[in-house]
């Protein structure tokens, strides 16, 4: 096989190759905040973090783990954050940034919002959600769920803390 032929053989696979899961593929965040980790853990470094709605480029699978590039960032975020679905973000006329928070948004995408709460609130009258409200505004940092997962000696299945 002559020299042109052998290039032209080797470009056609690499296309294939890339283009079998990653390269073009695009998904969205589905979640209201999605991490991009240094390592396939939950437990990994986060080195990037992404909005409800943001579209990533998708290199490759491991296990249930993606690798995916957002901008310049690239690293790891749980399949259950992601979406094939592009999440287009409108709100009439209005700039969607000042039409709905995006915890709002975040729930509406999975059916859930304000009136739902509401409703369901008032058809559980007996149930007290002073303390899911107060959970709903506690923030724990990556470096303090380390540490409490270290102190219970809790290991992750997935390995790679740090």
């Amino acid at each position: 096989m002559n020299r042109s032929k052998t290039a032209v053989l080797l470009v056609s696979l690499t296309l294939l190759v890339s283009n079998a899961r990653g390269g073009d593929d695009l998904m969205s965040v589905q979640v209201k905040e999605g991490q991009l980790r240094a390592t396939p853990s939950f437990l990994g470094k986060v080195v990037a973090r992404l909005e409800y709605g943001d579209r990533v480029e998708v290199l490759r699978e491991e296990d249930r783990w993606i690798q995916a590039r957002s901008g310049r960032k690239t690293g790891w975020i749980h399949e259950s954050a992601l979406t094939e679905k592009e999440i287009v973000l409108t709100a009439g006329k209005k700039d969607v940034g000042t039409a709905a928070s995006s915890d709002e948004l975040a729930l509406a995408g999975k059916g859930f919002n304000a009136d739902v709460e509401k409703e369901f609130k008032a058809q559980n009258k007996d149930i007290d959600f002073t303390w899911i409200d107060r959970m709903e505004k506690m923030t724990i940092s990556p470096k303090e769920m380390v540490a409490f997962l270290e102190k219970g000696d809790v290991r992750s299945k997935e390995g790679g803390g740090k």
